[in-house]
């Protein structure tokens, strides 16, 4: 019996890999995932002291953390609050990040704001909409902050809790999406935080219908057509198309966004992402069914370009336009 046993298990090949993403994240045959303690983009972290930091629990039950930055030297007494929703494909990423750190030293310096870095839980262990209910929880633990009786005063003895912005990356701007839709205008739910608007940077949609840019694209993008499919096969629920409702904001299941009240959102893409024609499509629509929407695209930039190359013009101009966003709609 024993050696039947063992001349079946022979038979049965090893395990062998399935799916890789950036060398961070493997997935094999059988279901298990290897993940990488190290960060994809290993690049020096860039702290000069200018602005303070520090990690916080907000979930608990899934071990789930933020990292809070704040200018060392404030402008003012109350600063605005300014989430970043970091990006990965839904499958990679984390808010200690090198790159992901730097960004938000830059936005907590340059927007003298209170930057909101949340983690959520990676597909494909947890697939959608897994991230998109820890951005909630990361929002709702603001709220909890705000009206606790001991918050944590690093970041309540600054923050003004009536001027919240959520901005999101590639992923983390399809999150972004869809909590302006579950939230809507004036975010009546979390009083006393209300969320002023929304920047949505190279939001990562989908659909099953390819776009030019996307069928077009170069192989060697940054973010190329066979990495934007394998992410979604990783994070969709099981049996899932890309025009589920959580890819394709206009999919034929989608919610219908005609009368919903939105707060502003600025959108931006690269001109030369392969998601550039589904973001500028995205803009024109909701523009079109009267929501408040500014569109920017940068030329000949690819996905990314402002955390890869934080400190180049088109990553400058856009630091411009969100601080710009945040004082039109902060009255």
């Amino acid at each position: 019996m024993s050696g039947t046993t063992s001349a079946a298990a022979a038979a049965v090949p090893p395990f062998y890999e399935v799916d890789e993403c950036r060398g961070v994240l493997r997935v094999y045959s059988d279901g298990s995932t290897w993940r990488s303690p190290n960060p994809s983009f290993d690049v020096p972290v860039q702290d000069d002291g200018s602005v303070l930091w520090k990690d916080a629990v907000f979930d608990p039950r899934h071990n789930l953390e933020v990292r809070l930055y704040k200018p060392a030297s404030p402008s003012s007494v109350k600063l605005s609050i300014y989430f970043y929703i970091h990006g990965g494909g839904f499958c990679i990423g984390s808010r200690a990040w090198p790159n992901f750190q730097n960004y938000c030293f830059r936005l907590a310096s340059e927007l003298q704001a209170v930057i909101v870095s949340p983690d959520y839980r990676l597909a494909p262990e947890n697939r959608l909409p897994a991230a998109i209910e820890d951005a909630f929880t990361a929002v709702k633990w603001l709220q909890a902050q705000a009206t606790a009786e001991n918050p944590d005063s690093w970041l309540t003895d600054v923050a003004d809790f009536s001027k919240v912005f959520i901005s999101g990356d590639s992923a983390g701007g399809n999150i972004a999406h869809h909590l302006a839709v579950q939230l809507g205008a004036g975010s009546p739910e979390l009083a006393p935080v209300q969320i002023r608007g929304y920047a949505l940077l190279a939001p990562f949609f989908g659909g099953t219908v390819r776009t030019p840019s996307e069928a077009e694209g170069p192989k060697d993008a940054f973010l190329n057509l066979e990495l934007i499919d394998r992410y979604w096969r990783l994070s969709l629920p099981i049996g899932e198309t890309t025009d589920h409702p959580l890819v394709n904001p206009f999919g034929a299941a989608s919610r219908s966004l005609e009368f919903l009240k939105l707060d502003p959102i600025l959108v931006m893409v690269g001109g030369s992402d392969l998601l550039r024609d589904r973001v500028e499509e995205y803009a024109k629509r909701l523009k079109k069914l009267g929501k408040k929407i500014e569109y920017v695209e940068y030329e000949g930039k690819q996905h990314g370009f402002f955390t890869i190359d934080p400190n180049s013009e088109a990553a400058n101009q856009l630091m411009l336009i969100n601080k710009r966003f945040i004082t039109e709609n902060s009255g």
